[in-house]
């Protein structure tokens, strides 16, 4: 394990088996993730220390497209091995929100997403994750107070590297984020929702649903014929029984496809029971999907049939739409030659 991956405890431990002081750990621990820096041999730490800890994981900014429409920031990463990940961040009154990236790439095939085309390439470190944050901070001098877990991999896929990273985001020593400052954004793997609700952490947990029927979700997010949606509710749920949160439901409306009276009629009636939301995102078209994107008409017409029925309802306001918005098509264009304005 590369040693900015590792935890407090970890790295007493570490410093301990090498007999020297353990004072020495939160020294490094508060380079990596207080200070956010990685050029070791420049901290004030002994030589014979860093001459113990080798290479260090990293994500380091690549490319920065800005929007012209808005405040709006999109990212490529280069990870030490070549890779490339995205993330976006936006600017609202409230603060900054970061939307990362938990895995190089995605095995769960949800049709109309750009990020799981070439299926899983690896999953991420917490370090890998946490340098999105800092590299993007670093550059800016801002600091993010909210975090989405969002963009290219299914995070619960990848569930002990994420599940390590919040904790590190969280703790004093580090960024000192709050957990209800946190969303994880999962296509539906049911087991690892009850993993995630037995931590007992205030995390916020976003549901891709996309449909209010096992048939059609099923051809569009390949899970579903693995955990369906009566699974994946009582699961949910549970979640927020455990943790007292209200769930967040994602609904890409495709016109034509989930976006009709009985559609909104039956998502409602899938949700009754436990606190929710529901967050309407008129889908980004892409390449190998050209379904088509709902009207506005269509759109209001669906949100305000659910407000009518008594669901809490918005629509995803739409940021950097100009700078390839979908979630793992900046990466594939550039990675074929096709740039859009980079700094």
């Amino acid at each position: 394990m590369k040693i900015n991956n590792m935890t407090l405890k970890e790295l007493e431990d570490w410093i301990v088996e090498k007999k020297y002081p353990k004072f020495r750990a939160k020294q490094l621990y508060t380079f990596f993730n207080k200070n956010k820096r990685i050029d070791i041999e420049n901290s004030n730490l002994p030589k014979d220390i860093i001459s113990e800890i080798g290479s260090l994981d990293i994500a380091e900014i690549e490319c920065e497209f800005s929007s012209k429409l808005d405040d709006t920031k999109k990212y490529l990463f280069k990870l030490s091995d070549g890779n490339l990940v995205e993330g976006v961040l936006m600017k609202y009154k409230h603060g900054y929100s970061q939307c990362i990236s938990t895995q190089v790439g995605c095995r769960m095939g949800c049709v109309f997403c750009a990020s799981t085309k070439a299926g899983l390439i690896r999953n991420l470190t917490p370090a890998e994750m946490l340098r999105q944050v800092y590299s993007v901070e670093n550059k800016l001098g801002i600091r993010v107070s909210n975090i989405i877990l969002m963009g290219s991999g299914e995070p619960l896929d990848n569930y002990e590297n994420t599940l390590k990273f919040l904790k590190i985001l969280h703790s004093e020593e580090g960024h000192n984020m709050s957990y209800r400052n946190m969303t994880i954004s999962t296509c539906g793997i049911v087991d690892r929702i009850y993993d995630l609700a037995k931590e007992n952490l205030p995390i916020t947990l976003a549901i891709s649903l996309h449909s209010p029927n096992d048939d059609t979700r099923s051809k569009v997010l390949p899970v579903n014929r693995k955990y369906n949606l009566k699974s994946l509710i009582e699961a949910c749920k549970y979640y927020s029984d455990e943790n007292n949160s209200r769930i967040t439901f994602e609904y890409t409306l495709i016109s034509g496809e989930n976006s009709s009276i009985s559609d909104a009629y039956e998502l409602f009636n899938l949700l009754k029971g436990f606190k929710y939301h529901i967050n309407l995102i008129p889908l980004n078209s892409i390449e190998e999907y050209h379904k088509g994107r709902p009207s506005a008409e269509e759109i209001d017409m669906f949100k305000y049939k659910l407000i009518s029925y008594g669901a809490e309802v918005t629509v995803r306001r739409e940021l950097g739409r100009d700078i390839s918005a979908s979630c793992g098509q900046l990466r594939r264009k550039y990675e074929g030659g096709i740039n859009e304005v980079c700094s």
